[in-house]
């Protein structure tokens, strides 16, 4: 293998015209570039160089090799670039995005990454439509999907999977009883949407049938703790993450209906435009949520929901 010093000192020789120019350029005694250039021609048994007193001629296979080592050396700078972001300590703004669901998950973890990572400016975009990363000039985006398919050029990284499964109040499930598949759309229901009126429910079986179910949502909201809260309240039936109906059940607030059937499941991701080039805070940003978001996935479920009593209202 050649040195890559060597390779260097020849590609400067080229570049510059001559020794006594390559010499000026690097700061290297002309006699050691001389000698390191013609070891190299020696090793590889062919002449790199026409020399003479007067003036210097690059050969034919001289000035393919010379390509050839810019190759090699723009990669050795790219790597050694790489590294030396790596290396450096995240600073600068990052844009976040994220539906509005996440905020109650991301509110216990993102004061800690600002602790650890101070220079760093973060800024959330709340939304549950999609972006253009590039356009809106997003860094990461937060997503739940079954799949994702879209631009070639959006990397993803999963930290989680998550399904969605219908609960509801004990009270509420004793007042209308027997609730069946056929029957849930004529129920009272919550929907996770912007808007009033229809909302479909896209539903799984353990044997893997699917079944697309249709209602008119009493209440609509974007943000999981209001629909967790109507539904521990009785106001009807909603379709929740595994995280918020497991601590319910688990209190006695809320109880499965319908158990059997859930949503598909979903992975939880942040999707980016590229690794090649990325920021060492953007970097740190997604390599954080990588650790912190399964942790506190897990922490929501152990999180028993406090049924307000009437001395928290000032009425």
């Amino acid at each position: 293998m050649q040195d890559l010093n060597d390779l260097a000192l020849f590609a400067a020789v080229v570049k510059n015209k001559g020794f006594t120019a390559a010499a000026g350029a690097l700061g290297v005694p002309k006699s050691k570039i001389s000698k390191r250039v013609a070891q190299l021609e020696e090793q590889l048994g062919v002449r790199l160089l026409e020399r003479s007193t007067r003036k210097l001629r690059v050969t034919d296979i001289g000035q393919t090799f010379y390509e050839r080592c810019e190759t090699i050396l723009a990669g050795v700078d790219e790597a050694e670039t790489i590294v030396a972001a790596a290396k450096s300590e995240p600073a600068g703004p990052v844009r976040l995005s994220m539906p509005p669901g996440f905020a109650p998950m991301m509110g216990y973890i993102l004061p800690t990454f600002l602790k650890r990572y101070p220079r760093i400016r973060l800024a959330i975009v709340m939304t549950n439509r999609p972006v253009d990363l590039i356009e809106e000039r997003i860094d990461v985006a937060l997503r739940v999907r079954e799949s994702y398919s879209g631009d070639q050029t959006v990397v993803v990284r999963k930290f989680a999977s998550t399904r969605e499964f219908l609960a509801a109040s004990p009270s509420f499930v004793a007042a209308h009883a027997p609730i069946t598949l056929d029957n849930l759309s004529t129920l009272p229901t919550l929907a996770i949407q912007e808007h009033t009126g229809r909302a479909p429910w896209t539903l799984v079986n353990t044997a893997g049938e699917v079944r697309d179910i249709a209602h008119n949502p009493v209440f609509s909201s974007v943000e999981f703790g209001m629909l967790e809260r109507a539904a521990i309240e009785g106001v009807g039936i909603g379709l929740l993450p595994d995280n918020i109906v497991e601590r319910g059940f688990r209190a006695g607030l809320l109880v499965p209906v319908l158990p059997e059937w859930s949503s598909p499941e979903q992975s939880m991701h942040a999707a980016f435009t590229s690794r090649h080039g990325m920021l060492p805070a953007v970097r740190a940003l997604i390599d954080y949520l990588a650790e912190a978001l399964p942790r506190t996935v897990q922490l929501c479920k152990e999180v028993i929901p406090r049924t307000p009593s009437t001395a928290d209202w000032d009425i």
